[in-house]
């Protein structure tokens, strides 16, 4: 999970809190309680009869159609076609797990219990989490000259990955992609630089990060995206797609001139670049993106990110809906400028407005949001409750949305 700008996170979760929410719920059923606003659509019912309980938009808009998952990728390259494991309506409900918690038995034993005892359906792990270390041995050989290797979390890797194909489950592959301050330190050639100083450009958390303009970065991470997709994961994930948002940016220097054209080209570019040699293996590509880039048309924040030139590439787009990201509320809707207060209504509209924009240039691209489990830190620090969380779950199926993590 990227972190939104300003955003002041406590990098202590191992694992997920969906997964304890999620199983509460699964516990205790209920039925969500709320006085609708007119016109404004409600959570929708639980029905676990098939394609519709699951929220399946279809791409026309029609709720009898039937909603298949197809890849949406706009590229030359020949691939096979994607056939889902998990079930035939193809929605995610994911969990995330981080690097050090692939390294805690506990972790993993609590994680193997919920996959196997609740609705979750998916897995989100990190191959290279937010300090740039790889949980595996791999082939890379970069990995190792730089240091970004310790001991295995996991012991036999192998056996992991064949228990969550034996349970049906869905691995998606996360990579921190420029965020990186390993390959930042060893490589300072390839690192953003301090204007000022002459030195690595750090973020808020004293942490690195590798130029987004320079190709011998995206060499690095598209290897280890293709290792993971020889692997076998399902999904290949990037996050930190993008350029610095946090820290002292305006000092931040590349091997480019930083204008908005420039950073919207570098990274569609790469993308581009990873969708074309993911493109041979049987596994989808997503990358996650800023929440508030679904409100976002006519400039990229700063970062690069703009979801119109991203989308032809990918299979999966998951902007971070957190509702603590909206600390100014929501666009264009002031009723809603205490977005904590509206679990369902950020996720809801932040959805609609993703699926509508990315449906002119890829319209089979799915729309996966994470959504918020974590104590808030833009509003009053609440801690949202397993009913506000699948709040946030409804609010993203209503419009089309294929899943949660």
């Amino acid at each position: 999970m990227d972190q939104q700008p300003f955003r002041v996170f406590k990098p202590w979760l191992i694992i997920s809190l969906a997964g304890w929410l999620v199983f509460l719920g699964a516990i205790f059923p209920f039925k969500m309680a709320r006085a609708d606003e007119p016109g404004f659509p409600p959570p929708a019912e639980e029905n676990a009869t098939g394609p519709a309980s699951e929220g399946c938009q279809s791409q026309t808009g029609s709720s009898d159609e039937a909603c298949v998952p197809v890849n949406g990728r706009s590229t030359n390259a020949e691939r096979p076609t994607f056939v889902p494991k998990y079930d035939s309506t193809g929605y995610i409900k994911s969990l995330y797990i981080t690097y050090h918690g692939l390294g805690s038995e506990t972790h993993r034993t609590h994680v193997m219990n919920l996959l196997e005892n609740t609705e979750l359906n998916a897995i989100v792990m990190d191959i290279k989490g937010d300090r740039g270390f790889v949980p595996y041995a791999t082939s890379v050989p970069l990995v190792a000259e730089i240091g970004a290797t310790r001991k295995p979390m996991i012991k036999d890797w192998d056996a992991w990955m064949q228990w969550l194909e034996d349970h049906n489950i869905y691995t998606i592959a996360r990579l921190v992609i420029f965020k990186d301050a390993p390959l930042a330190s060893a490589r300072p050639e390839w690192a953003v630089i301090n204007a000022e100083t002459g030195e690595i450009w750090r973020d808020r958390e004293g942490l690195g990060w590798t130029d987004p303009t320079r190709e011998e970065v995206w060499d690095y991470n598209i290897a280890l995206a293709v290792e993971a997709a020889q692997k076998g994961f399902d999904e290949i994930q990037f996050d930190y797609v993008r350029f610095p948002s946090d820290g002292q940016v305006k000092r931040a220097t590349f091997s480019k001139e930083n204008t908005e054209e420039i950073r919207v080209e570098t990274i569609s570019n790469f993308i581009a670049t990873a969708s074309e040699a993911l493109a041979p293996y049987d596994v989808k590509f997503g990358v996650d993106v800023f929440g508030q880039t679904a409100w976002h048309e006519r400039n990229d924040m700063g970062i690069g990110q703009k979801i119109e030139a991203i989308a032809p590439y990918l299979d999966v787009l998951s902007p971070m809906l957190y509702p603590s990201t909206f600390a100014d509320g929501i666009p264009r809707h002031p009723e809603y400028r205490n977005s904590i207060a509206f679990p369902y209504e950020v996720l809801y509209l932040s959805t609609l407005r993703a699926v509508d924009r990315v449906r002119a240039v890829n319209p089979n691209l799915e729309v996966r949001p994470w959504i918020q489990d974590f104590p808030d830190y833009a509003f009053d620090r609440r801690i949202y409750t397993p009913d506000e969380v699948r709040l946030q779950m409804e609010g993203a199926r209503r419009y089309g949305g294929r899943g949660w993590m």
